[in-house]
């Protein structure tokens, strides 16, 4: 399983019972403005399920095992603070879908992802056939899940699927660099505005445009009476840099 990293906080992690207890304890912390997912594993971003343990398992303990993957992703797209994974390696089935519950990718160009269930006998159950469409399109994903095609960094950086792909260098953690350079552009801007804004891009995708606008609204009227408006404005005003405090 990857790592889980806040801006000071870095996190261990090897099962999916402890990135829950991970998220929650970090969910609370509102000093974490940017969470990075990578993984301790050269080579490797998440694999996926372990298809040897799940052939073991009875068709009941089957259904209980995705449904609560499938809540695990839910939490990380749930993360208040923006997320971002940092593929250095195969990220394969649920590894993908893993990625895909994030806000931002990267990848290293020689990394491999792809949603490969259908080659398996299975189909995405952890958020996979509901993120990708919504990632690269309809048609596209249809593609990708039907043929459980494997993509390099570069190719799925061509189709939308990651936001940068980077050439991978000797230590293999060429990702993670780019992902930490990412989240050093983001960690400077309003903590609460940046939080809304997440906010109303994953509510206002699921709806029409005018209630998306009226999301927006919420969202924006929830952010007016912040201590951060107002240190930006005086910053403008002066012409200095602001001082976010996340108030």
């Amino acid at each position: 399983m990857p790592w889980g990293m806040s801006s000071s906080v870095r996190y261990l992690i090897w099962s999916p019972l402890q990135l829950l207890e991970a998220l929650a304890k970090l969910r609370e912390d509102r000093q974490v403005r940017v969470l990075i997912f990578r993984s301790g594993v050269k080579g490797v971003f998440c694999a996926g399920a372990d298809l040897k343990e799940r052939e073991q398992m009875s068709e009941a303990e089957v259904g209980l095992f995705v449904q609560r993957l499938r809540g695990l992703m839910t939490e990380i797209a749930a993360f208040p603070a923006p997320t971002i994974a940092a593929m250095d390696g195969f990220a394969l089935g649920g590894g993908l879908e893993l990625a895909l519950a994030c806000d931002l990718r990267v990848a290293a160009s020689s990394a491999v992802m792809g949603l490969i269930e259908t080659t398996r006998g299975l189909l995405p159950g952890a958020g996979g056939t509901q993120r990708l469409p919504r990632c690269l399109g309809v048609a596209l994903a249809k593609e990708l899940i039907f043929t459980g095609r494997r993509l390099s960094g570069a190719q799925a950086q061509a189709l939308g699927l990651v936001n940068h792909a980077v050439a991978q260098n000797e230590e293999g953690n060429a990702a993670y660099d780019r992902a930490r350079a990412l989240a050093q552009e983001i960690l400077p801007q309003a903590p609460i505005a940046v939080r809304l804004s997440k906010v109303a891009i994953d509510r206002g995708i699921e709806v029409d445009i005018a209630s998306g606008m009226a999301i927006e609204g919420i969202c924006y009227a929830q952010n007016i009476p912040t201590r951060d408006r107002l240190e930006g404005m005086a910053a403008f005003r002066e012409k200095r840099l602001p001082r976010f405090v996340g108030e």
